[in-house]
């Protein structure tokens, strides 16, 4: 019996606390800084790279998918977070998992609003980088290390995302 289709929910950061951080200039500001001219939201994103890794910041261009979207695979790095600021006002989708005894449970999905970034906690089963858009263009901070820090799970049946 297949997969009931997920449809992806708008991305807020109580639905997606179980799984990372939103990071938005939300709300007011945490502070004011620069003679009062900038805005600051202090602390968006809780940051971990292990004890044998360092914060490294790339640049990722993703070729843009389409709904309804075939999600085969999920991953998650061990020993990092990972957060993707979009370098565009375009949405991505972003899917999670929860983790259920090692293996992933059953995916939820969220859509990004302009100017929503996210950050995955260290561990958190999720799939790959998915813009819904050209260019498809992402910062990324993330762990660097030479210790392994990717581990797939590929679904014996794929899950689909639909609108």
């Amino acid at each position: 019996m297949p997969h009931p289709p997920i449809r992806p929910e708008p991305l807020t950061a109580a639905g997606f606390a179980p799984f990372g951080d939103l990071i938005a200039a939300e709300g007011p500001p945490d502070r004011l800084i620069n003679q009062g001219l900038c805005g600051r939201w202090h602390d968006r994103a809780r940051l971990d790279f292990g004890p044998a890794g360092r914060a490294g910041l790339s640049i990722f261009r993703a070729e843009p998918r389409h709904l309804p979207y075939r999600l085969e695979m999920v991953e998650r790095h061990p020993e990092g977070s990972q957060a993707f600021l979009p370098m565009t006002d375009h949405p991505f989708l972003v899917v999670v998992a929860p983790d259920e005894g090692g293996r992933p449970g059953t995916p939820r999905a969220f859509r990004t609003a302009p100017g929503q970034g996210i950050n995955l906690h260290l561990g958190t089963w999720h799939g790959v980088l998915t813009p819904l858009a050209e260019p498809g263009l992402f910062a990324v901070l993330d762990r660097i290390g030479d210790s392994p820090n990717l581990e797939e799970h590929w679904f014996e049946e794929a899950w689909t995302i639909e609108d």
